[in-house]
């Protein structure tokens, strides 16, 4: 009997024993120690944002290229010149008729940083061309084309200067007519013999009373109802970021100042008005006072 109740006895200790209540060693433990402590490491400096400038096309004299340009951009320039940026980054820059074989494009960022890119500008191939129209055009004399040619040329001028919001430069531009080509851009012209200046477009020969159409959106800054000396009735078209184009010597006009026009629609018909021997469409392109070749934008002419 005494040996039952010692075992159940000793049962029980080691039961309690086991199940912690008493600590090994019949001692208290002390609070456990706190974990070691792991080193953070310093945060890196914030790294620098990484600009891009993106240009697509060729650089040639006469042509266009666009380009794109990342977000932060403070200002773009080329030769120094400001270009505009659209709100997405895109951009497009001209080379004139008579551009420099280089040019360089700098981009900066409101953070400081810069990207500079040189542009090399290819030659163009011009010819000369023998025009039998008078060098005063439709004035019946040198007084007369000296009286009237500066206010022309303060309205081409002024409609030129003007800043509109159309998307237009974007668009792939279309011919405003086809027909034959008989005035090429950038060709030396000679009028009844007297040296003038290189042509500024490119003319295409219809009859008289074809209609021609808008070969991208805009807006229109001049319609000459009263026919210029040189150019006759005259249309210009700005399609955004300094990029407008010239319709000359057109018959009739069917649009007015401040209307915006979109691609394909029609604008007026072809005459022989200013200083044309018969009747065609010279067809003009200038990008903030450089002279374009239309036909670099439109491509080959498809009937």
């Amino acid at each position: 009997m005494i040996f039952a109740a010692d075992w159940r006895g000793g049962a029980a200790f080691a039961l309690l024993a086991t199940a912690g209540c008493v600590p090994a060693g019949g001692h208290e433990s002390g609070p456990a120690p706190p974990p070691a402590a792991v080193p953070v490491p310093s945060p890196s400096p914030p790294q620098p944002a990484r600009h891009d400038l993106v240009l697509s096309g060729a650089a040639e004299q006469g042509a266009v290229v666009t380009g794109r340009v990342s977000p932060g951009v403070r200002s773009l320039t080329l030769d120094g010149a400001p270009v505009p940026v659209a709100r997405d980054g895109g951009f497009l820059i001209g080379f004139d008729r008579d551009a420099g074989p280089e040019a360089e494009l700098v981009a900066t960022f409101a953070d400081g940083q810069r990207i500079v890119r040189p542009i090399v500008v290819a030659a163009g191939r011009w010819r000369i061309e023998h025009v039998g129209a008078p060098w005063r055009g439709s004035a019946k004399s040198d007084a007369e084309f000296a009286r009237r040619r500066p206010a022309e040329l303060a309205q081409i001028a002024a409609a030129r200067a003007r800043e509109v919001e159309s998307d237009g430069w974007r668009q792939a531009f279309r011919w405003p007519v086809t027909g034959r080509l008989s005035g090429l851009f950038g060709s030396q012209r000679v009028y009844q013999g007297k040296p003038g200046a290189y042509h500024s477009g490119t003319d295409i020969a219809v009859p008289a009373g074809t209609p021609f159409v808008a070969h991208a959106d805009g807006v229109v800054t001049l319609a000459a109802e009263t026919p210029f000396t040189l150019e006759g009735h005259l249309l210009i078209v700005d399609h955004g970021m300094g990029l407008s184009s010239a319709f000359l010597h057109c018959q009739r006009l069917e649009v007015k100042l401040g209307d915006r026009v979109v691609q394909g629609q029609r604008l007026g018909t072809v005459g022989r008005t200013g200083r044309a021997t018969g009747p065609h469409m010279h067809w003009g392109l200038s990008w903030r006072g450089k002279r374009l070749d239309p036909g670099k934008l439109a491509g080959p002419m498809r009937d």
